[in-house]
């Protein structure tokens, strides 16, 4: 057998075993460089929204919401089916639940029962939540620039940019990003980073893609793993958006961003803080996080009509001074 032909079966063949292993590429992309802090300062003043909607503005990109957005959300529904967006609360403390829901009945007989329920930290690991743009802050300022000092206290809690800005509620519509559809796997592994190009590939292939006033929700499969393999540290065992997304966010003009982990995946060691995704798109972008979603329900539902839009609510509680909400969204297909 000549050189060349032997080399050319044994290439045939690693390609042929290569294949044949499940998932053996699926998750594998080109090396992609980190962010640098340089990038991510000048950031902050070339995609800053401050001063959009005027000085004294507390909606950031909730202002892209308008009624005709609503309207159009409302004209997706044709079939009246419901879903929910939220896990269940957990009354146990585990790894992946570090400040678990505090439950009691109070009273039960036969006239009646009444319990008591509390959130001893909204935006623990645990809970489905809304973010206020007073949860978090660049050097010292929020949202639209406004000062932390006098205006996020201890005692007082937060007198500008609370929850309560949101009294209202949300409606808008959503497009589901099924990143784990898109490379053939259940969930992606700890560490995999998404990029503009994985968003840009799922939209070719589901054929809809989020614009001015929507809602991105973002699967990575966290609740998928967490059935197969059990409870995990969502700290350091997640995937999620490479910080590389800024720029395409800030473009694309969402008005909502959703996800099952706050927007930080481990990555290459780097000198960005491990929430500076979540903290630019929430203090500089103006665009409200909903944390810890879970999307498994959303995913079949969507997949089996191969229908990736539809209406979403998001409906939190009315706490003055509050810097977040529990929350239950709702896709409406």
């Amino acid at each position: 057998m000549k050189t060349s032909t032997a080399s050319a079966l044994f290439v045939a063949l690693a390609v042929a075993i290569v294949a044949t292993q499940p998932h053996a590429t699926a998750q594998q992309s080109k090396p992609h460089a980190l962010v640098t802090p340089a990038e991510y300062e000048r950031w902050q003043k070339d995609l800053s929204n401050w001063g959009r909607w005027g000085a004294s503005d507390e909606m950031g990109a909730l202002n892209l919401i308008t009624p005709a957005k609503r309207k159009q959300a409302v004209a997706l529904v044709k079939e009246g089916l419901s879903v929910s967006l939220a896990s269940n609360a957990s009354k146990e403390k585990q790894i992946d639940v570090p400040c678990p829901v505090e439950w009691a009945m109070l009273t039960a007989s036969e006239a009646g029962a009444t319990d008591r329920i509390g959130y001893p930290c909204i935006h623990g690991a645990g809970t489905t939540h809304l973010d206020s743009f007073a949860h978090r802050f660049f050097n010292g300022k929020m949202w639209n620039g406004y000062p932390v000092a006098g205006l996020v206290t201890k005692e007082g809690g937060a007198a500008k940019n609370s929850i309560l800005t949101m009294k209202n509620g949300i409606v808008t519509r959503a497009v589901l990003y099924d990143i784990p559809r898109l490379k053939g796997v259940p969930y992606l592994e700890p560490g995999a980073r998404i990029f503009p190009e994985d968003l840009e590939a799922w939209e070719k292939k589901s054929g809809v893609k989020a614009g001015s006033g929507d809602a991105l929700l973002l699967r990575w499969g966290r609740w998928a793993r967490r059935a197969k393999l059990g409870a995990f540290s969502t700290d350091d065992q997640s995937a999620g958006l490479d910080n590389s997304v800024i720029p395409w966010l800030k473009k694309r003009d969402i008005a909502l961003l959703a996800w099952e982990t706050p927007g930080y995946v481990p990555q290459p060691a780097g000198d960005l803080p491990r929430l500076a995704l979540h903290d630019f798109v929430l203090a500089i972008l103006g665009v409200h996080l909903v944390d810890r979603a879970d999307f498994e329900a959303l995913s079949e539902t969507a997949a089996a009509r191969n229908r990736w839009e539809f209406m979403l609510v998001v409906a939190p509680l009315p706490i003055p001074n509050g810097t977040g909400s529990p929350v239950n969204p709702i896709a409406i297909f």
